[in-house]
């Protein structure tokens, strides 16, 4: 095979690896550079293929799993997480239909929606249930709460 089919083959696998940053066409972008290699050296077909194809299997097989461990990006708790399970006043009536809501938390100001899509009027007590972008999802306190 020509070097410029491997050299695109390699650009190609290179692009979609760096638009989807899932480790799973960098090995044959390894492999399609040795195979360049090779033909650059004049080496026959049959061993250019060969060359692509044991480097990426080679490569699949002995450093997928570690590098996946490496990489692995662990979610971060944050400030945030601290206000689920806290009660604030609603300063803005919550109603999900009009995408309008505010809830005053911890000397803090959240949009809010409602938990269950109830409409909350100003001055009521909630509690947050948990956080979805950065919206505060909230529920009514109960008095006995």
């Amino acid at each position: 095979m020509s070097v410029y089919i491997w050299i695109a083959l390699f650009a190609v696998l290179v692009v979609v690896e760096a638009i989807t940053v899932q480790l799973t066409t960098i090995w044959f972008a390894a492999g399609a550079l040795v195979a360049g290699i090779a033909s650059i050296c004049n080496a026959p077909n049959w061993l250019q293929w060969v060359l692509f194809l044991a480097v990426s299997v080679i490569l699949v097989i002995f450093t997928r799993k570690f590098a996946k461990n490496v990489l692995k990006a662990e979610p971060k708790p944050t400030n945030a997480d601290a206000a689920i399970g806290q009660q604030g006043i609603v300063c803005e009536e919550i109603n999900n239909l009009d995408a309008k809501g505010a809830v005053k938390l911890n000397g803090m100001v959240w949009t809010a929606r409602s938990e269950d899509g109830t409409i909350i009027p100003a001055e009521t007590t909630v509690t947050a249930v948990r956080i979805e972008g950065v919206k505060l999802i909230v529920k009514k306190t109960n008095e006995e709460d």
